[in-house]
């Protein structure tokens, strides 16, 4: 299966730098509105068969343009939600960055045990994630979008792809309307076709202005 996954478009917590982890979340901006629109029209010519989405707001806002240009209804997906910041909810101080991208940083490092203060492990944000894919999969399609977050892509993909001469760094950035293509399955594993960092629609579509801190997963 060839496997699309794109990080959701600019939000204004990510203008704030603030962790925005809950249901519903905020919404896109202006630029995060266009960047789904470009985004819609680099993925022309990919070929695919749905169009999944997290419980989020501004994944159902960044796929909607792909998903009229398909005609296509985005389904909903339980599991493909951010890795959940539990206590550093909605906080952009130091402390909250730093507890947050630490706590990541160790689950890429195959440190799934630890605990995200007032949240998940690693081990339960995986399996929640794993399921999600797994549904998708046994759905039948042969190509499907998943349009997702920053933290959940950088940590999913890199804790289940199979090694790559090309494979770029966990810490790679993956900025809003990035797109990583994967192919093959569960079971068998992934491979990495390619790892778009910046905004798919091009990088003019960038803010290099925005704290967004799970963009490079970056306290600086």
């Amino acid at each position: 299966m060839r496997l699309l996954l794109m990080r959701h478009g600019q939000t204004f917590a990510n203008v704030t730098g603030e962790l925005d982890t809950a249901d519903p979340g905020l919404e896109l901006t202006p630029l995060g509105h266009t960047q789904a629109a470009a985004a819609a029209k680099a993925l022309v010519d990919e070929r695919l068969g749905a169009v999944y989405v997290s419980s989020r707001i501004r994944t159902h806002q960044t796929a909607a343009p792909t998903s009229l240009e398909r005609s296509l209804d985005p389904v909903q997906m339980a599991g493909l939600e951010e890795v959940q910041a539990g206590e550093f909810e909605m906080r952009n101080d130091h402390d909250a960055i730093h507890g947050y991208i630490s706590t990541v940083a160790a689950w890429l490092e195959g440190r799934v045990d630890v605990r995200m203060p007032g949240a998940e492990t690693g081990e339960e944000f995986l399996h929640r994630y794993d399921s999600a894919v797994e549904r998708i999969v046994t759905a039948g399609h042969d190509a499907a979008l998943i349009v997702s977050h920053g933290a959940a892509l950088r940590t999913w993909i890199s804790s289940r792809m199979q090694p790559s001469d090309f494979a770029p760094p966990a810490t790679e950035p993956l900025h809003n309307t990035a797109l990583i293509v994967l192919e093959g399955d569960p079971y068998d594993g992934w491979r990495l076709v390619s790892w778009h960092g910046e905004p798919v629609g091009g990088r003019f579509l960038d803010d290099p202005t925005a704290a967004d801190p799970t963009g490079d997963l970056d306290e600086d």
